[in-house]
């Protein structure tokens, strides 16, 4: 079963002699342990209190309610729903509403935002080519998450959430494609920050994770807070991502989609889903 604690930030206190010495120590080791380069994600976040570590699954049309009680009979409690971006594959959702939220959160689910926007001119879907980033990608992925925030907020997903932007599959040959893929990225991030909700990313381990882990190593800032990579076919394997330094994206700032597109059944009730490992902060619902 999954479960929600709390970030505590915790103040100061006066140090005894010991105690500082002990800081100091640390403080040494800290700075011998670190990467020798590479920007930190983390600085955006997860500032949000819900930390959510378990088990999810995303599925392409928010389900009833029915079916989220039905689905209480499964190892799942954390769900990704599709609440806005023009690249969405299913636009029309009937049953995600501001009660449906509450109503999904009281019963005990654990929701992750997913905002599908423009996609990179690169992107490998075909399907997605007809969404792709123009020629402005600042102001486009700054307008876009302007755009996110004022669904979630619609939705009663309230500041301090996670909102995860996801680009599908991209070529990162294409080295025109990729600059204008970051800029639009980070713009969106920025702008995410600055309206107080936490910046996630979502897409493949071998194409935009490792090119966020790239330009992380590049000194690139602005980066997302939060990672949620697809590799399938294989063990939920949150921490041992080869395309992810061991020392970035932590703690609880990783998903893990490890199985896509397969039919499960739960009190008579049939989805078909991605499954999905989490350690990281999903919405908080106000």
């Amino acid at each position: 079963m999954g479960s929600t604690k709390r970030i505590i930030r915790r103040g100061a206190s006066r140090p005894t002699v010991l105690a500082a010495a002990l800081t100091g120590l640390l403080g040494v080791l800290a700075t011998l342990l670190a990467p020798a380069a590479g920007a930190e994600p983390d600085r955006a976040g997860p500032r949000g209190p819900n930390v959510f570590q378990g088990w999810a699954f995303d599925t392409c049309k928010t389900p009833p309610q029915s079916t989220l009680q039905a689905w209480k009979a499964s190892k799942y409690r954390g769900i990704g729903i599709y609440f806005g971006g023009r690249g969405r594959a299913c636009p029309n959702q009937p049953n995600l509403s501001r009660d449906w939220v509450r109503a999904a959160h009281s019963a005990g689910w654990r929701l992750l935002p997913l905002y599908v926007g423009s996609q990179a001119p690169c992107v490998v879907n075909q399907h997605k080519r007809k969404v792709t980033i123009g020629s402005r990608p600042v102001q486009a992925g700054t307008s876009e998450a302007q755009d996110a925030v004022r669904r979630a907020k619609a939705l009663g997903i309230a500041p301090d959430s996670a909102l995860y932007l996801d680009m599908e599959a991209y070529s990162l040959r294409d080295a025109a494609c990729t600059r204008r893929t970051l800029d639009f990225i980070r713009a969106w991030n920025r702008e995410t920050v600055r309206l107080g909700y936490v910046p996630g990313f979502y897409s493949s381990a071998d194409s935009g994770v490792r090119h966020m882990e790239r330009a992380r190593q590049a000194g690139t800032r602005d980066l997302p807070a939060v990672m949620w990579f697809a590799r399938w076919h294989t063990k939920p394997n949150l921490y041992g991502e080869p395309e992810l330094s061991g020392t970035a994206w932590r703690p609880h700032r990783r998903i893990h989609q490890y199985a896509g597109n397969v039919a499960e059944t739960y009190g008579g009730r049939k989805l078909v889903i991605d499954r999905n490992q989490v350690d990281a902060p999903v919405a908080v619902i106000r």
